[in-house]
């Protein structure tokens, strides 16, 4: 099935999140008994809601996005390229410009997203804080009323999942067991808060979300047994 997809039609995208607020002491008295109330499970009795904060930014309620990293396929003739991109700023922005990315370039019916775990976290944390910030939600993520063979949205963990539903397998991990060149650069996921928070970094930010997206394209190449990028082809626009 995947490989009757042509690759321009699909848009490949990762997200970076981080806690709304820097701090735990920075949200009003509403927000820390909120944040108590959603975290009461995971926290159980090893962490207090104010050393748990850190984690905020897996849910959208808490976190807000900082960068989200596109990439998408273009032929021409033999000549194949990957162009990359990403979209920073304040989050209001982060969302609309890509909510015009998909709107002017990806929103015919043969057009698909495509990201890693992104059918459980990017996707749904995207479409979250867009209805937050009172914006329109592009067609590709607005699934209501739609049927589950009517989503347009591929997942590469649940392509190497092949219907089973328990088995969880990171994007590094894929990566390695199936010779791709690694995503991971000096940072992981658990470092991207205090960067964007203390170092103010946002372009290791950026260089960091955009592997990932390479990477994902990759995975997706070899799922399809198809050569894999090199450098040449890859684009930063």
């Amino acid at each position: 099935m995947i490989h009757k997809i042509p690759l321009d039609n699909i848009l490949f995208l990762d997200i970076e999140t981080v806690p709304a607020e820097e701090n735990y002491r920075n949200l009003d008295e509403d927000w820390q008994q909120l944040w108590e109330q959603k975290t009461q499970y995971q926290r159980r009795d090893e962490y207090t809601p104010e050393d748990f904060y850190e984690r905020a930014g897996i849910w959208a309620e808490f976190g807000k996005i900082i960068c989200i990293s596109c990439g998408y396929f273009n032929h021409k003739g033999d000549v194949r390229h990957f162009r990359v991109t990403s979209f920073i700023g304040d989050e209001f922005k982060i969302l609309k410009d890509f909510a015009n990315l998909m709107t002017n370039h990806f929103s015919q019916a043969q057009h698909l997203l495509c990201g890693h775990n992104a059918k459980e976290f990017d996707l749904p944390f995207i479409a979250r804080r867009m209805i937050i910030h009172g914006i329109t939600l592009p067609d590709k993520l607005n699934l209501f009323g739609k049927k589950p063979w009517e989503v347009p949205h591929l997942d590469t963990l649940e392509l190497w999942k092949f219907g089973d539903y328990k088995h969880f397998t990171s994007l590094k991990l894929l990566t390695k067991v199936l010779g791709i060149p690694s995503p991971k650069g000096d940072i992981d996921g658990s470092q991207v808060g205090h960067v964007y928070y203390v170092e103010k970094d946002i372009d290791r930010i950026v260089t960091y979300c955009e592997k990932d997206v390479i990477a994902v394209a990759q995975v997706f190449l070899r799922l399809r047994r198809e050569e894999l990028l090199v450098d040449d082809e890859i684009l930063h626009v």
